[in-house]
């Protein structure tokens, strides 16, 4: 008979001790029916509920604090600071048609090579190879091939592998930089909390930049909110705010903290208020198609109610109180008029389209090569496109900006790199948004932001290409994607899950 059991010949002693390293057990034999009597109380014998908080507090603990209660470093803070990195400005000196490397794409560079450190580390102690899914892998590697065709078959081979890297580094490696980094739910939130924070201050700034008259010059105002990017990259604040415009929504519908939600919403309204600001109609567009996926998604009726209640109060404060009625109306009837009445920007950008057209049709399988289209542009552009754009801001000056793509990812694609390019590309997206669609989570905020971006993104990339200081944001936004469509499974995501 085992000694320490307590029984009624030794009731004194100490109960067994179950679930901790190194604690001594009773058999079940020599329990006898004190395992089944409730009416004295909870079994001594079995760990209480407060032990398992108690220990599931400090396992947390122990997973954020390191030796000396500081903060354990995570991958994701670099994350972050390449998202954050993205508003230093470039400076006035980045027109023309070379390489231009902005501060994101040198901090990309230092994350590229530590998660490629930290993963071959991980695949040295057998964690790191289940971290990437089959399918990413062959979904890069058909863009990485793709691109290289277009390379080899390129009339200026030099030209094209500045344009083969650079595209190998923002759409392979940075996405597969994020996904590596991002181990937990918590180092999505530090991602998705840059982003936020990247968006709510550019807001910020452009709307102090229209109320002051220190944006980029339109219909000779400096009234157009640019952001840190200025006059050159006019588009840029734009996308950012469409970014972080649709994550702030979706995780304002899916947290469950009334005061979270009301700050969200807030966040929410500032970026709206910059988007109009930015008088991007493409933005607009893209920003509206997130938004409207993310509510369709959600909740359907909320979306219409939604829908219905921004109509009225657009209509009411531009066509009631006349806030904004020129310039926001006159970019509005525009997108109505594009088709039968274009303006001299539609117009121009209409005349790139057809350039990249008649590149492709020459050049079908493989392009005109990577970063070849400001060669060729000359000899396909219709008589009536105007060779630059003006800008003009309160920091360069007055600028005449070189028209140098087709301001359309898809034909920018397609004119370069021909059908094997474009679609790889397209094959690559679309399996980020049938991935996310079959993997559905409405109640996740962010799965339903990562929908949301994803889709907006791909209705921009219509009236925009990737190019200027956002690019990396984007290979940042698609890696998220990426770890939400095909989902890892390692020692900290185990421990994340419990978090």
């Amino acid at each position: 008979m085992n000694p320490l059991a307590r029984t009624e010949e030794n009731p004194g002693a100490a109960p067994p001790r179950h679930g901790v390293t190194g604690a001594w057990t009773t058999p079940l034999e020599d329990r006898g029916s004190e395992r089944f009597d409730r009416s004295s109380g909870p079994d001594p014998c079995l760990p209480r509920r407060s032990d398992h908080l108690r220990h599931s507090r400090l396992l947390r603990r122990d997973a954020l604090l390191g030796s000396k209660g500081l903060p354990r470093p995570r991958p994701s803070w670099l994350v972050a600071a390449t998202v954050l990195s993205v508003a230093v400005p470039m400076g006035g000196d980045s027109v023309g048609t070379g390489t231009h490397a902005s501060p994101g794409d040198v901090v990309s560079l230092v994350l590229i090579a530590i998660a490629a450190a930290l993963w071959r580390r991980d695949c040295g102690r057998g964690f790191g190879r289940a971290r990437i899914h089959v399918g990413v892998t062959l979904l890069l590697a058909g863009l990485v091939g793709a691109s290289a065709v277009s390379m080899i078959c390129s009339a200026d081979p030099a030209t094209s592998l500045v344009g083969w890297v650079r595209e190998t580094q923002v759409l392979v490696l940075v996405p597969l930089a994020v996904l590596v980094s991002l181990r937990d739910r918590r180092d999505v939130a530090v991602v998705v909390a840059s982003v936020l924070a990247l968006g709510t201050g550019e807001a910020v700034f452009g709307i102090w930049q229209t109320v002051t008259h220190n944006g980029a010059s339109y219909a000779g105002e400096l009234v157009r909110a640019v952001g840190t990017f200025g006059a050159l990259d006019v588009m840029a604040m734009a996308t950012v705010c469409g970014i972080a415009l649709v994550a702030a929504l979706s995780l304002a519908l899916t947290t469950k903290r009334g005061w979270r939600r009301a700050g969200l919403l807030v966040v929410a309204v500032v970026l709206s208020v910059a988007l109009v600001c930015s008088l991007s109609r493409g933005s607009w567009i893209a920003a509206s198609v997130g938004a409207a996926v993310v509510l369709l998604r959600f909740d359907a009726k909320l979306a219409l109610k939604l829908g219905l209640c921004t109509a009225a109060v657009f209509t009411i404060v531009v066509g009631g109180f006349g806030i904004g009625s020129g310039m926001v109306a006159e970019r509005t009837q525009s997108i109505l008029h594009s088709v039968h009445d274009p303006d001299r920007s539609v117009g121009d950008r209409y005349a790139l389209w057809s350039t990249a057209e008649g590149m492709w049709q020459d050049h079908p399988v493989a392009g005109v090569g990577l970063k070849n289209f400001p060669a060729f542009r000359d000899a396909y552009a219709p008589p009536q496109l105007s060779g630059a754009s003006d800008t003009d801001d309160s920091v360069t000056g007055f600028v005449r900006e070189p028209l140098l793509s087709p301001h359309n990812q898809y034909l920018l694609m397609l004119a370069e790199q021909g059908l094997l390019g474009a679609g790889a590309s397209i094959l690559a997206l679309g399996g980020l948004l049938v991935g996310l669609w079959r993997r559905a989570r409405p109640a996740d905020g962010h799965w339903l932001l990562c929908l949301g971006v994803t889709a907006a993104t791909a209705v921009n990339f219509l009236y925009s290409d990737m190019g200027g200081p956002t690019t990396v944001l984007i290979g940042i936004v698609l890696g998220l994607a990426a770890r939400h469509t095909y989902p890892v499974a390692s020692r900290h995501e185990v421990l994340g899950n419990a978090w």
